[in-house]
This record gives C-alpha cells, sequence and structure tokens, in this order.
C-alpha cells in the first residue's frame, strides 16, 4: 500500500514538473512587460490630476462621484478621515463641500448611526480623483437617456 502511494506521487510529480516545463515557452514570458525579463522598462509618466473643484457628471446610475480634487497627502486610516473635515454633515456649512450621501451613515441593517459607517470609512475604496488621461481603448457607449430621447424622436 505504501509502495502504492509512493509511486503515485512520484509520477503525480513528474507529470507537473514536465506540465510546468511546457507550459510557456520561454520568448512568450515577457509578452505583458513589452520588454525582455532582465530589462526594466521606465515606467510611464504619471497623469495630472484634475484639480477643479466642479462637480463631474456620472456616466452611469449608481456610480459613485468622483472626486474633483487632488487628495495627494490625504490620511485616510483607523484614526483619522482627511475627507470627513470637509464632507461631514457639520463641515458641509463653512466648506461648502456635498454632505456625504445619508447610506454613509446607515448600517448593513439599514439602521442610522451617529458616526460614518465602518464599511464607508474608507472613501477612496469607492471614490477615485480623475485624471487628465488619454482613453486607453475606444469607447462607443451611449447613455440610456441619450437612448430615449432618440426614440422618442424617431416616434414623432
Amino acid at each position: 500500500m505504501k509502495t502504492g502511494k509512493l509511486l503515485s506521487i512520484i509520477a503525480l510529480l513528474g507529470f507537473t514538473v514536465s506540465v510546468m516545463a511546457t507550459s510557456v515557452p520561454e520568448e512568450k514570458i515577457d509578452t505583458l512587460r513589452l520588454a525582455p525579463i532582465n530589462v526594466e522598462p521606465t515606467p510611464p509618466a504619471m497623469q495630472a490630476v484634475i484639480n477643479t473643484d466642479v462637480k463631474q457628471v456620472r456616466n452611469y446610475p449608481m456610480q459613485p462621484p468622483v472626486i474633483p480634487h487632488k487628495i495627494d497627502g490625504y490620511q485616510i486610516d483607523l484614526k483619522v478621515n482627511k475627507c470627513m473635515q470637509c464632507h461631514a454633515r457639520t463641515s458641509t456649512g463653512h466648506s461648502q463641500a456635498p454632505m456625504v450621501s445619508v447610506t454613509h451613515y446607515m448600517d448593513r441593517d439599514n439602521n442610522f448611526l451617529a458616526d460614518l459607517s465602518p464599511r464607508r470609512y474608507f472613501c477612496t475604496q469607492c471614490h477615485a480623483p480623475q485624471l487628465d488621461a488619454k482613453l486607453l481603448v475606444e469607447n462607443d457607449f451611449v447613455d440610456i437617456d441619450h437612448l430615449i430621447k432618440a426614440k422618442a424622436a424617431v416616434k414623432h
């Protein structure tokens, strides 16, 4: 019985090594890097953050609002949430920043809390600053409002 298990393990290891050795040809390893494996390519330059403080239009329903300003150096950890200095209910009067949605003050059972919900505390988990970057791929997305207007125009 022990000999059978040992032979099975040896056969499995041999098969695994042979599959690993032949699964990816060596000349294909660096294809995602667009450079040979022994060359460290220069990374592309960081894109500029749009810093206009102008509210951006959402691209789809239920999209989290994008951040229209720089957040470099913002501390968001268990002790401090820099975003809430301007976006908390008590701060929007003097900062003129939009208040975070009431959903950010609800727990998972839809009970309202006095403070920000722990599951909505880390803002950059959903919200992102916008970059002044070129599109990586072409986009032919048409918003539902445009489709409805086009359909109504065809009927009349």
